[in-house]
């Protein structure tokens, strides 16, 4: 029997950690970007970075939700692509869209029972490491995006494989795509069993 490698995770515990990613990405592009108020924000340190997240009980909430669904469709390979869409309130303009795009290892699919305690090659702390990164990237990100100086809204729009798999209170909705746009692609991070590639689009003045 082969030995477990320290630190290594599972399917179900790299679904996890896509997600609670996903939950700290879209709390600082949330606060970063001004869609509320920053007093609705508390600092916590996680990844070894001082990062913000809402007190806001009701978008606490709300994404939450979203983590929960999110963290199920990942362990089933079921996510393509999560949307973190910003909209002008008075036009529905999008400003900004921020996209998350999950590949999952098709090895990470077999549901025999030896596969479900199938360990990935890279143990947690060079995960977590790979996430700063991005985390450091998303901060940053407000030194080069315009700043929105209109009241804006947020959507978030998640891509599955297969639609039969939303639930049944969820909307379908349209991409919400930029006309005219630039794109800045941030690093990637890889759990073995998930890669995921972070992206923002922002429209361009005319």
């Amino acid at each position: 029997m082969s030995k477990a490698r320290s630190g290594a995770i599972t399917l179900k515990g790299s679904s996890q950690i896509v997600a609670e990613y996903f939950g700290f990405a879209m709390n600082s592009i949330l606060y970063l970007r001004g869609v509320y108020d920053p007093d609705s924000f508390t600092a916590v340190k996680k990844y070894n970075l001082r990062l913000f997240v809402t007190t806001d009980d009701r978008l606490s909430d709300y994404i939450k939700q979203i983590l929960k669904q999110l963290t199920g469709w990942l362990a089933d390979g079921t996510v393509k692509k999560l949307v973190l869409v910003l909209q002008s309130i008075d036009t529905q303009e999008t400003i900004e869209r921020w996209v998350f795009n999950v590949e999952t290892n098709p090895d990470a699919l077999d549901t025999s029972p030896d596969n479900q305690a199938l360990l990935g090659e890279k143990d947690l702390k060079t995960i977590q490491n790979e996430i700063a990164h991005v985390m450091r990237q998303i901060t940053s990100s407000s030194s080069f995006l315009p700043i929105i100086d209109i009241p804006c809204s947020f959507d978030t729009l998640i891509y599955t494989v297969n639609d039969d798999t939303i639930p049944t209170d969820w909307e379908l909705s349209d991409p919400k795509f930029i006309f005219k746009s630039n794109e800045v692609r941030f690093r990637s991070f890889d759990t073995f069993f998930h890669k995921v590639d972070t992206s923002v689009t922002y429209k361009v003045d005319e």
